[in-house]
């Protein structure tokens, strides 16, 4: 069975979320340029420093998130940024995870909706690993756990309508001007209608 995601599996979510399908490739574009999976088969993600460090504090591993900090600073830092390329994401993901690897594996945006592992409870998924077994089984998976997500943050009416500050607001945060976030979903949605 392919991992790589149909047309009608695009078509079936969109109507079920009740939104354009253009809308829904839009998301798929911006997030991951359209694809859920390295060419080595890997899910797509992007490690996240500050997540880290943030989930460790979460869990009491208070004394650690500042030892670590200090000791690998492109694993666990209290700012975000110094992502790295792509190809060293997975690599990250595995140092990490052997220092604690449910807060790593929180710690990354995965697939094609580039959904945050720590929203697996959220998005009704009864373990991580449950989660982390989607975002690698399939691009369908994935895009399951992307409308879920939309689904969660009451983002469908802003999907409808094509506000895509709105949405991109509630995706990205509140510094989603910063990157352009809602000028780069309007220019995939235009794209993706042709």
């Amino acid at each position: 069975m392919s991992k790589i995601l149909t047309n009608d599996q695009i078509q079936a979510q969109a109507k079920a979320l009740g939104i354009e399908v253009a809308a829904l490739k839009a998301v798929m574009e911006v997030e991951c340029k359209g694809s859920g999976f390295n060419a080595d088969g890997s899910p797509v993600i992007l490690y996240e420093r500050h997540k880290f460090y943030k989930g460790l504090q979460a869990i009491n591993w208070i004394t650690k998130s500042k030892e670590w900090s200090n000791l690998y600073p492109d694993l666990c830092n209290s700012l975000p940024g110094a992502y790295g390329k792509f190809s060293e994401q997975h690599n990250k993901l595995a140092r990490a995870s052997k220092l604690n690897r449910d807060v790593a594996l929180e710690s990354c945006s995965w697939g094609l909706g580039q959904v945050m592992g720590y929203h697996w409870k959220a998005l009704g998924y009864s373990t991580l690993q449950m989660f982390i077994n989607a975002m690698y089984k399939d691009e369908a998976s994935q895009l399951d756990a992307m409308c879920r997500y939309i689904k969660v943050n009451n983002l469908v009416n802003a999907l409808k309508n094509r506000d895509w500050k709105a949405f991109a607001k509630g995706y990205n945060g509140r510094n989603y001007a910063i990157n352009k976030y809602d000028v780069k979903l309007a220019n995939a949605y235009k794209k993706a209608l042709k």
